[in-house]
């Protein structure tokens, strides 16, 4: 398994709060490293079939962490929030505020033991084979490959770890002594939030970003795929899929009719995804003190 080589953390002029992890044994690159150049690839439904957060509360649930019942209302809010739409200034706050709640007091380490756990029982088999192989493709040119997740940045690590990509770009949850708070460093890893970490990194790393790629299923993600120079839009929704078209990106889908309906559900824009996991995480909460008690 690839280990942790450094995680950087960043503050902008405008208070946005940015985190990249990088690994140490990335798969070897065929060409000479070139490192200008890197790939992004947002990961629910573009690296992975689904949500990484649903996943990872799956296979809490499955550990007894909280009820099926519980994993239930998170899918329903996911679908809520996909199909509605709701991803208005509200919303986001109100996700922001209780996005991480849920895993108060817990140890960073125990859940990135529990996240290596599930990603090879419930997201190995999700990843999108041909995603995975444009990946792959970048690493053998001399490419870093990163992936950019709301999700917070220690899952992140963890999947591109077990992937072999470079590092991850993720939400940073405030962590003291080993313990995560409950609170939020900075903004969400969403929208523009995603464009201005990908720039903060390239200023850092020294990135071209004109030579760069990004990849991502959604039109929540067109500020991250118009800050590259080679934007590809990956199993696209139908707003993004026009925007690709009107601009002449690249598009590649590897869905086929019915699997794409029955992945529909655990898809999930930023905001539905972290207000399910909230619901997911108060359950928790209760059966730990109930336990406790």
């Amino acid at each position: 398994m690839a280990r942790t080589r450094k995680v950087t953390v960043t503050t902008d002029a405008h208070g946005h709060t940015a985190a990249w992890s990088e690994t140490t044994e990335a798969t070897p690159a065929a060409s000479a490293p070139d490192p200008t150049v890197a790939a992004f690839f947002d990961v629910d439904n573009t690296m992975m079939q689904g949500a990484s957060i649903y996943w990872f509360a799956r296979g809490l649930a499955a550990r007894k962490y909280f009820t099926t019942g519980d994993l239930a209302r998170f899918a329903w809010q996911q679908m809520r929030f996909r199909l509605l739409a709701t991803e208005h200034a509200g919303d986001m706050s109100q996700a922001k505020e209780a996005a991480l709640a849920f895993i108060q007091g817990w140890r960073v380490d125990d859940v990135e033991r529990l996240a290596e756990e599930i990603f090879d029982e419930l997201m190995a088999p999700r990843i999108w084979a041909g995603t995975r192989r444009l990946a792959q493709q970048h690493l053998a040119a001399g490419e870093r490959v990163w992936l950019v997740s709301a999700a917070p940045v220690e899952i992140g690590r963890v999947i591109a770890a077990r992937l072999g990509l470079t590092g991850a770009i993720g939400t940073v949850a405030e962590v003291v002594d080993g313990a995560y708070t409950g609170r939020l460093v900075g903004d969400l890893m969403h929208g523009p939030a995603k464009a201005d970490t990908v720039t903060q990194l390239a200023a850092v790393e020294g990135l071209d970003l004109s030579r760069c790629a990004a990849y991502s299923d959604s039109v929540n993600d067109l500020p991250m795929l118009s800050v590259v120079g080679r934007p590809v839009a990956i199993n696209p929704d139908p707003a993004l899929l026009r925007q690709a078209r009107r601009r002449g990106w690249k598009v590649r889908d590897f869905r086929t009719g019915r699997r794409a309906v029955r992945i529909a559900l655990p898809s999930t824009a930023a905001a539905g995804l972290l207000a399910g996991a909230v619901t997911a995480g108060l359950a928790l909460h209760r059966r730990r003190h109930h336990r406790a008690d």
